[in-house]
């Protein structure tokens, strides 16, 4: 049985640790007086620093001090937070990634260049040497600190009974209140078992602890920030610190010191916030941790590699059970069929992710492309909760990067130019996500200037990609900004000149088997539409006969069914369209278009397909039925053919092509089109 490797651990945990930092840091960035937030990255902070240094990540745990110091002083009122102080610690977190994932590396003076940016943010005193271990900068900073009035406090808790076991060393937070002040500790041992029941790895001690110290209560709330859903824990504030320090220890005769210890702990009255016995809140804390299991992407692929060929054994065992006359074969063969499906399609709930997940990237992104443009830019995001195969989520990243990118440089105007125009100062970038039958489709919209038609066409003409005055519909004219290096921007900056991001965006999306879809308005902005399939493993098919050729149309985009008479089809031959309740929706024969050379059959079938709002209808020989379909990508000869966009294995063995329901809606609005021009 393999295990991971606790600093693999640690890595997945900073990972999200610094994605929560990060949020924080962008919604304070909108509301710098919420305390809050503040108060959030903090923690997120410390936590950071004391994970770092437990699992040895001594330059991690020193950096994150600093910036720990800087939003303490924030929550405690000290400083201000300000907009610069965000951005430092958004650029000291990208530090601390690579702290994470590289810490034996040399990373020059990066630290020391952030420090001075976040000393400046602050406009505090001078931090102290980035080498300096965590633990010895936190004893620095509390010396600094000037001479307050001391406040006593009384602190009791316990920690759950298999604490130690997990990991939790009590002398270290003994330890660390002691670092706070005056310190007195007095242990509970009424709880301890008998020692024919004690378990040496459990814990049954409770303390009770009188602190004198200038800290305020948040520093003895730091202390147990890491156990602090476990523990009992009682904080009480008391007024005068000798009355509290006589009432808590008691003289003890010199001459028989274990003795009076030992007579002491009967009369110690157990403090009832603390229970005695932790079993139950130890089953709850583990109860809670089993909740949520990390498992590792590469092994959920596996396993759905497993899931695809037991789908394809179990459609040859359906096969092979309808030819045979065995009641119990067939009985059998249903059982394994619905158990396969619901294996299935639990197995796809798993790969599925919600788009929340890929937008939350991109409010860094805006974010720091609004300081480097100087653009005023809101981020707006629609419908996260829809869901996406993780491979699709995975792919999508760098493609929606580009376009965002696009956007921001090439639509949006600066606040001058907007308010000049009209508009507001600031520019709006939309991120949607919808699903749309076995699609879901990722808007990027802004309210910018929208798309230079003049300016596209003289490009493209002088690039060479179309001939001067050629005739194009205007989505043929809006395509052409995906060409391979295309671009109207006038000079290449860090943002865009190059003509390589829409290229990329357009390649990804192709071989995520998807379509662009681009409408602009000039003045009021532009919409990208990424129409994507919601998996790319197995789907539910509908399996049909052209010929004698068997192929697959996605079940997510049918319809309906309709039977063609051979009368039918003869009297539609040059128009091609079906009438469909008071409405016309064109049809294209497969066997034509497939050239199977075979007649028709009497009664063919039409099957309308739809994507969104567009309808097309295809005439098939036969329907044969419902299939589990686990997608096989086509080889690299068959990368051109865009009317298939994959291939499955059917039960007997022989192959069968999905169609691409995308493409074909689209040849079908095609020739519609034709026709009416015609007619």
């Amino acid at each position: 049985m393999s295990t991971l490797d606790p600093v693999a651990v640690f890595r997945m945990e900073a990972a999200e640790c610094l994605e929560a930092i990060e949020a924080g840091l962008l919604d304070l960035t909108h509301q710098l007086d919420n305390k809050d937030l503040v108060d959030a990255v903090f923690r997120g902070l410390h936590t950071l620093k004391g994970s770092g240094a437990m699992f040895g990540f001594e330059a991690l745990a020193a950096f994150t001090h600093h910036c720990e110091t800087a939003f303490d002083r924030v929550r405690k009122g000290e400083v201000a937070a300000t907009s610069e102080l965000v951005a430092a610690v958004l650029a000291a977190q990208d530090h601390m990634r690579a702290l994470v994932d590289q810490p034996d590396a040399d990373h020059g003076d990066t630290g020391s260049k952030l420090l001075a940016q976040l000393q400046t943010a602050v406009g505090g005193k001078p931090a102290a040497p980035a080498a300096a271990p965590a633990a010895v900068a936190a004893l620095a900073v509390v010396r600094e600190v000037s001479a307050k009035k001391k406040n006593s406090w009384r602190i009791r808790f316990s920690l759950p009974a298999n604490s130690m076991a997990n990991g939790t060393n009590p002398l270290g937070l003994l330890d660390e209140l002691r670092d706070l002040g005056e310190c007195t500790v007095r242990a509970n041992t009424s709880a301890i078992p008998p020692l024919g029941e004690l378990m040496p790895t459990e814990l049954h001690i409770s303390w009770d602890v009188m602190l004198t110290s200038e800290q305020g209560r948040s520093a003895i709330d730091d202390v147990f920030i890491f156990v602090l859903d476990d523990m009992e824990l009682s904080v009480e504030e008391i007024d005068g610190p000798a009355t509290a320090n006589v009432a808590l220890v008691e003289p003890k005769p010199a001459p028989a010191p274990v003795a009076a210890v030992s007579a002491a702990v009967p009369e110690f009255r157990p403090v009832e916030a603390v229970p005695a016995r932790r079993e139950p809140p130890a089953a709850v804390s583990q109860a809670k941790a089993a909740e949520n299991v990390r498992v590792p992407a590469e092994r959920l692929d596996e396993l759905m590699d497993r899931v695809g060929e037991l789908v394809i054994a179990q459609s040859r065992l359906s096969q092979l059970a309808s030819a045979s006359a065995d009641i119990a074969l067939r009985s059998v063969s249903e059982e394994i069929e619905r158990l396969s499906g619901e294996l299935r399609d639990t197995m796809m709930v798993l790969r599925m992710v919600p788009v929340a997940t890929l937008f939350s990237r991109f409010r860094r992104l805006v974010h720091d492309l609004a300081r480097e443009t100087g653009k005023v830019i809101e981020l707006v995001t629609e419908g996260e909760s829809t869901e996406v195969d993780k491979t699709v989520i995975e792919r999508l990243a760098d493609p929606l990067v580009h376009l965002v990118r696009n956007s921001i440089d090439h639509g949006l105007e600066m606040p001058a130019d907007r308010l000049a125009a009209g508009k507001t100062e600031a520019g709006t970038v939309t991120l949607s996500a919808r699903q749309a039958g076995g699609e879901v489709i990722i808007s990027i919209k802004d309210d910018g200037r929208g798309i230079n038609r003049e300016r596209v066409r003289a490009k493209a003409e002088s690039s060479g990609l179309i001939q001067p005055g050629q005739p194009l519909s205007d989505p043929e004219l809006l395509q052409l900004i995906f060409a391979p290096g295309f671009s109207t921007a006038a000079a290449i900056t860090n943002l865009s000149g190059r003509g390589v991001g829409m290229d990329v965006v357009k390649k990804t999306v192709e071989a995520l088997r998807g379509a662009i879809d681009i409408v602009s308005v000039p003045g009021q902005g532009s919409e990208v539409s990424l129409r994507i399939p919601l998996t790319l493993a197995i789907i539910d098919g509908l399996l049909v006969r052209v010929g004698s050729g068997r192929y697959v149309i996605p079940l997510s985009a049918v319809e309906e069914c309709l039977e063609l008479s051979l009368e039918e089809d003869l009297r539609s031959r040059g128009r091609s369209f079906i009438s469909l309740r008071d409405s016309l929706v064109p049809f294209l024969r497969l066997r034509d278009l497939f050239r199977t050379g075979t007649k028709p059959d009497v009664h063919q079938k039409v099957v309308v397909i739809s994507t969104g709002t567009e309808r097309v209808g295809l005439v098939v020989d036969q329907i044969i039925g419902d299939h589990q379909t686990v997608i096989k990508s086509m080889s690299k000869l068959h990368n051109d053919v865009a009317t298939f966009s994959g291939a499955t294995i059917l039960g007997d063995g022989s192959v069968a092509l999905i169609l691409d329901v995308g493409h074909l809606v689209a040849a079908g609005q095609q020739q519609e089109a034709q026709l009416r021009v015609a007619g």
